[in-house]
């Protein structure tokens, strides 16, 4: 029978519980034999020495299943062994949880066994012993870990995926049904996807359908049903294609090997949620691969059978003109085949199927070259770039779900070079996938030759063109738009960094005003007590706190000194007029603000220069304007501390836009709206949004946010639109 499903048998052998396919008692006759039959004059001493050591580690170990615990780790290195891994792989598997299940040292691995294998345990060895404050701070970390080492050598990730493996298949011994659901949701969020990366197809495979089958087992139940019945209704269908195309190569003289496959229960149950069909509309759970002899082969393949078959539209993908990132190549189609059913045909050489299900196991690259330089590592480069510039390792996990679960779509640089993305990326994203550097300075972007929004979104095909300037900083509003994790923790760290020095000078220069009207000299070093005390890291961090709004100068200055009682007008936050430097780029239009303070405009009241205004220190925004008369100021009556005394600069006024609200209803009429642009648009003044509250067969109600210079500029545009025809009422839109 020539029907195969795409969970690799190789990896299911029974165990002394006939239910798991735990590779359990293994013995290690068995697993040596396995590796000779791969690898004939391998010295294989170093597995029966892993194989004893490890067996003596773990003695009176048990497992969930009740089976002795070192079966596990033999059960990880015959997975290995049938992907043709090398020795210091197979011994790895056999020694990968000594150090953090036994007494055993890594420096003892290290003498026992060398520095390779000693690195390639500590690679896999997870964080057990160090504390964290949740179980998600403790997957982030190990993950985090888990890069690093496979950033170095790639073998760290296949027997980590093997070790997973292994414990998915005994999962169902864990009693707990809730620890059993999380380990499923963890294989499907963040290992399914690395074997996915790696091209290890097989293992993906089995990764995803058996944590399906954990977190919602009855549908899985009902789709194996379901393919039971199919295989049973159409196994003869399955033959008589077999035999049809068999004979169209044979009649122009090519050799192929043609075999048939179904589509993975959870590959299925995707499939039916993200188009929202029924099994029966699924046209490609039947599938058919050829293997043919060399590349040419493929495309004439493939042009007898688009010559004898109509071709369904929209179903042709070229992976071997364009491989996927894990370097997969093949040729897919889909075709109205015999008896008018609708199959999927995919067409490849023998190294191509070999890589198709093995990834980088089919390699050996691990013989010679352990880097990441290869195309089909560049995704991880990107993950070493993530975690760069995150600021601790959940932010890490988070970006990396972006970077990893998204279907993706292929552009080109005006190079050629091709920049593979998550579906839904955009310039900015196409940006950072160049280089950082490219990311940062970005100010525009040509797609096929056209300039468009840097939150334009990439379709397949587009060839990109990034437009940079040196003066050019990452916009935290980037951050809305950007489906990358590379770039948003790009930006989110330049936004980090920015902030981090604004409140740094605000929280100083509170300091130093306070201590110098009590006679006191500020100093670091004085400030010992109040670090200690209020249990930051550093001066810098307390610095910063106050800077944000979340201690008070008044906490750190009776941290200091204890016994006096201070002025609480002494810790106001402080008046100083911005520097009136030609060259200072960070100039704002406010008296009463440090020098590259982070400042905010209400949305609330949309200050505009003319109006009165005060500041009021937000907890990580820096300063928030408001209108003197603003109602939301009543919720800081009772924290004068945040209150600064602020006013419009005079000579920075006119430099900048702000945005002023309108409120206005008006005739629903056709050129209505035309009407109010054109008037809008005579007085200098540009719409940001327009928003419809209530709309009748004769009104509208609406709100429109405009660009003007000052409160005077938008008092014209007011009057201006009162004498329109259509406007009913309009007013100034404060709170």
């Amino acid at each position: 029978m020539l029907w195969r499903t795409t969970t690799s048998p190789n990896l299911q052998i029974q165990t002394k519980n006939n239910q798991y396919s735990g590779l359990d008692m293994i013995l290690l006759e068995s697993l040596i034999e396995k590796v000779r039959s791969y690898n004939p004059g391998a010295d294989l001493s170093i597995i029966e020495k892993a194989y004893k050591f490890s067996e003596k580690a773990h003695i009176n170990q048990t497992r969930d299943s009740g089976d002795p615990y070192f079966s596990h780790p033999v059960g990880v290195a015959y997975i290995l062994a049938q992907f043709n891994l090398d020795l210091d792989s197979i011994a790895t598997a056999l020694l990968h949880d000594t150090i953090e299940d036994t007494l055993v040292t890594l420096e003892a691995i290290e003498e026992e066994f060398g520095p390779k294998i000693a690195k390639l345990v500590d690679g896999i060895t997870k964080l057990s012993r160090i504390g964290f404050q949740s179980a998600e701070s403790k997957q982030a970390e190990n993950f985090r870990k888990l890069v690093v080492a496979m950033s170095e050598d790639i073998r760290v990730l296949v027997v980590k995926l093997a070790d997973r493996l292994h414990n998915m298949q005994t999962l169902g011994f864990i009693q707990s049904i809730e620890k059993r659901k999380r380990i499923a949701r963890e294989t499907l969020e963040i290992y399914a996807p690395l074997a996915d990366r790696i091209g290890m197809q097989a293992l993906k495979d089995e990764l995803e359908d058996r944590s399906f089958a954990e977190i919602n087992s009855e549908a899985h139940s009902s789709i194996l049903t379901r393919l039971k019945f199919l295989r049973n209704q159409e196994g003869r269908l399955v033959e008589s294609v077999i035999d049809e195309l068999t004979h169209l190569f044979a009649k122009h003289g090519l050799k192929v090997d043609i075999s048939g496959r179904e589509k993975s229960p959870y590959s299925i149950w995707q499939k039916m949620q993200r188009k929202n069909i029924g099994f029966e509309q699924l046209s490609d759970i039947m599938a058919f691969r050829i293997v043919v002899e060399d590349l040419a082969a493929c495309y004439h393949c493939l042009g007898l059978i688009h010559s004898a078959y109509p071709v369904i539209p929209g179903r042709f993908k070229d992976y071997i003109s364009t491989p996927k990132p894990n370097n997969y190549r093949s040729l897919h189609t889909c075709i109205l085949g015999p008896s008018k059913q609708r199959i999927e045909i995919q067409i490849r050489t023998n190294d191509m199927h070999e890589i198709a299900e093995y990834g980088v196991a089919a390699h050996w690259q691990y013989k010679q070259d352990h880097s990441t330089e290869g195309k089909e590592f560049k995704w991880l480069r990107g993950l070493l770039d993530i975690l760069e510039n995150t600021s601790g390792a959940e932010e890490f996990l988070e970006h990396t779900r972006l970077e990893m679960f998204h279907d993706q779509v292929f552009c080109f640089t005006p190079k050629g070079d091709l920049i593979a993305l998550p579906r839904g990326s955009t310039c900015v994203d196409f940006a950072y996938a160049v280089h950082s550097e490219v990311g940062d300075r970005c100010i525009g972007a040509k797609i096929n030759g056209r300039m468009m929004p840097l939150r334009s979104i990439l379709s397949n095909g587009d060839q990109v063109e990034v437009i940079t300037s040196k003066t050019q900083n990452p916009s935290p509003s980037w951050d809305r738009f950007v489906v990358t994790g590379k770039a948003r923790a790009c930006i989110r760290r330049f936004v980090r960094s920015q902030q981090r020095s604004q409140y740094l000078l605000l929280g100083k220069t509170m300091l130093q005003k306070a201590f110098k009207q009590h006679g006191k000299d500020l100093s670091d070093k004085l400030l010992d007590p109040a670090v200690k005390a209020l249990k930051f890291p550093t001066s810098e961090d307390l610095y910063i706190a106050l800077g944000e709004g979340q201690i008070t100068g008044r906490d750190v200055f009776t941290s200091v000194f204890p016994d006096e009682k201070p002025n609480p007008d002494d810790f106001t936050i402080p008046t100083v007029v911005p520097s009136r430097e030609k060259n200072q780029d960070n100039s704002v239009p406010i008296h009463g603000l440090i020098p590259g303070m982070a400042i905010h405009y209400a949305g609330c009241c949309h200050p505009l220069p003319g109006d009165r205004i005060v500041g009021i220190v937000t907890t990580g925004k820096g300063v928030t304007i408001h209108t003197f008369d603003c109602d939301n100021l009543a919720n800081y009556h009772d924290k004068p501390e945040r209150w600064i005394d602020v006013s419009w600069n005079s000579d920075q006024v006119g430099q900048e836009h702000h945005i002023g609200r309108m409120t206005m209803v008006t005739l629903n009429s056709p050129g209505g709206l035309a009407n109010i642009s054109t008037i809008i648009v005579k007085n200098a003044a540009n719409i940001v949004n327009l928003k419809i509250i209530h709309r009748t067969s004769e009104f509208c109600d609406m709100t429109i946010d405009i660009e003007v210079k000052n409160g005077h500029h938008l008092d014209t545009v007011i009057a201006a639109l009162r004498a329109s025809p259509f406007i009913i009422s309009i007013d100034r839109m404060r709170n």
